[in-house]
C-alpha cells in the first residue's frame, strides 16, 4: 500500500484519469472510429485493456455510436444531440444516452465494423464488461488504501462519462466558437485542448472528421496530436490523414483542376476565409458609412448571421438578414456571391471541366464586382493548390 500525501493522491488520480482520456481520444476516436492512424498492436491492446478496467467500454459499441453521431448529426437519430434532447440531458446524462444507443443492434451492425474480434475481446472484454471495473476497484483499494482508493476510483469512474459523454458531446454542440460553417451545431469549447486531450476542438473535428489532428489555428493546442507525434517518432503509430493543407502558387493563374481540387477538398477552410476577409471587411466598411445606431447594429448582426446561416435561421433572424441586405447593395452582392460559391460545391458530381469553368466564371464575376475584398479573395483563390503531406 502506498502512503501518499493528499497532493500525491491527487496527482495519481489525475494521471490515471488522463490515461483514460488519452485512451479514448487516440485509440477509440482517432484510431478505431475514424481510422486516421494505425497503431502498434501492443499499444492498441494496452489502451483497450485500460478502458475495460476504468470504463467498461466495449470498442465496437463506442465506435458504432460515434459513427452514427457523425452520420445523423443533429437529427432525431443522433444518439446525443443537445439540439434534440437539451443540453442538460447530454451534459449530465450522456452516459445514459450512450448506453441506450449502444443497445441498438441495428446501429452496431451498420456502424460497428472493423472492431476488435479476437479471443480476448469475445471471451473477456465483451462478455464481462463490468468485471474490469470491479478489478480496478480492488487495485485502487490495495494500492492507495480504503479511503484514498475509494475516492480515486470514484473519480476514475465518473471522469469519462462526464468529460467525454457529457461535456464534449454536450457543450461541444452548444457553447464555444466556430472556425468552420459545417452543417451542424458543433463548436470548439476552448482553443486549448489539454484537459480532454484535444477533444475540446469539436468544430474542427466535425469539419475534418478523418484527420488525426484536431487543431487548425496557430493558437489552438491539441494535446492528443502532441502525443501522436511522439508515438509516431517512436514508430508506435502511423498517421494516415490530417486536414488538407493549401499553398498559394507564386503567380495568379486561371482556375485549373489543381485549383478545383483545393476548392472542393478544403471548402470549409475557404468558406472560413471568405467570412473573415470578405464578409467581415465589407460589414466593417458599410458600418462606417451609417449614421444611425440601429442600422450599424443591424449590419453587425447581419455579418454574424451570414456566418451561421448553415445552421438554419429562424424567421426573426432571417428577417433581420434580409433587412440588412436591403440597406447595403454591397453586402447583398457579397451574400449572393457566397451562395453561388456554395452552389458549385453542391454540384461536385458534375465533370471536372464543367466545375473548373464555373469556378473561373465566379472568379471573374468577383473581380468585376467593384468590391475590393471580393476581388482580393478571388485572386487568392486562383492561386490555391493542395500540398501533399
Amino acid at each position: 500500500m502506498l502512503h501518499l500525501p493528499w497532493w500525491g493522491n491527487t496527482l495519481a488520480a489525475f494521471l490515471l484519469t488522463h490515461l483514460s482520456i488519452i485512451s479514448v481520444t487516440l485509440y477509440l476516436h482517432r484510431h478505431k472510429a475514424h481510422r486516421a492512424l494505425s497503431m502498434n498492436p501492443a499499444l492498441s491492446h494496452l489502451f483497450r485493456a485500460w478502458l475495460w478496467l476504468t470504463t467498461g467500454i466495449i470498442t465496437r459499441e463506442w465506435i458504432a455510436v460515434h459513427r452514427k453521431h457523425h452520420a445523423r448529426v443533429e437529427s432525431c437519430d443522433d444518439p446525443h444531440s443537445p439540439q434534440q434532447v437539451g443540453i442538460l440531458s447530454v451534459l449530465f446524462g450522456g452516459l445514459l444516452l450512450y448506453r441506450r444507443a449502444a443497445r441498438d443492434s441495428k446501429t452496431l451492425r451498420k456502424y460497428g465494423f472493423d472492431a476488435p474480434n479476437d479471443r480476448i475481446e469475445r471471451g473477456l472484454y465483451t462478455r464481462f464488461p463490468n468485471f474490469g471495473l470491479v478489478l480496478m476497484l480492488a487495485i485502487d483499494l490495495i494500492v492507495f488504501g480504503p479511503l484514498a482508493g475509494a475516492i480515486i476510483y470514484a473519480v476514475q469512474v465518473i471522469w469519462i462519462p462526464f468529460w467525454a459523454a457529457g461535456v464534449i458531446n454536450g457543450l461541444g454542440h452548444y457553447l464555444g466558437y466556430r472556425n468552420y460553417e459545417v452543417g451542424d451545431a458543433s463548436r470548439n469549447i476552448v482553443p486549448w485542448g489539454l484537459l480532454v486531450g484535444g477533444e475540446e476542438l469539436h468544430n474542427n473535428h466535425h469539419a475534418f472528421p478523418q484527420s488525426a489532428r484536431f487543431s487548425t489555428r496557430w493558437f489552438e493546442i491539441d494535446l492528443g496530436w502532441i502525443y501522436l507525434k511522439l508515438l509516431n517518432q517512436l514508430r508506435m503509430t502511423k498517421i494516415h490523414r490530417i486536414q488538407p493543407i493549401m499553398e498559394a502558387r507564386l503567380a495568379t493563374h486561371p482556375c485549373d483542376k489543381a485549383t478545383l481540387q483545393a476548392f472542393l477538398v478544403n471548402r470549409f477552410e475557404i468558406l472560413a476565409e471568405y467570412a473573415q476577409h470578405v464578409v467581415s471587411n465589407v460589414v466593417h466598411e458599410e458600418r462606417l458609412h451609417m449614421f444611425h445606431r440601429e442600422r450599424r447594429q443591424l449590419m453587425r448582426q447581419a455579418g454574424h448571421l451570414m456566418r451561421t446561416e448553415t445552421l438554419g435561421l429562424n424567421p426573426r433572424a432571417d428577417n433581420q438578414l434580409q433587412k440588412a441586405l436591403s440597406l447595403s447593395p454591397k453586402l447583398q452582392t457579397v451574400y449572393q456571391m457566397k451562395q453561388q460559391l456554395q452552389n458549385i460545391w453542391t454540384r461536385s458530381t458534375d465533370s471536372s471541366d464543367v466545375l473548373v469553368h464555373q469556378l473561373e466564371d465566379w472568379c471573374r464575376a468577383a473581380e468585376h464586382s467593384g468590391i475590393q475584398a471580393l476581388e482580393g479573395f478571388s485572386e487568392r483563390l486562383r492561386t490555391y493548390r493542395l500540398v501533399k503531406v
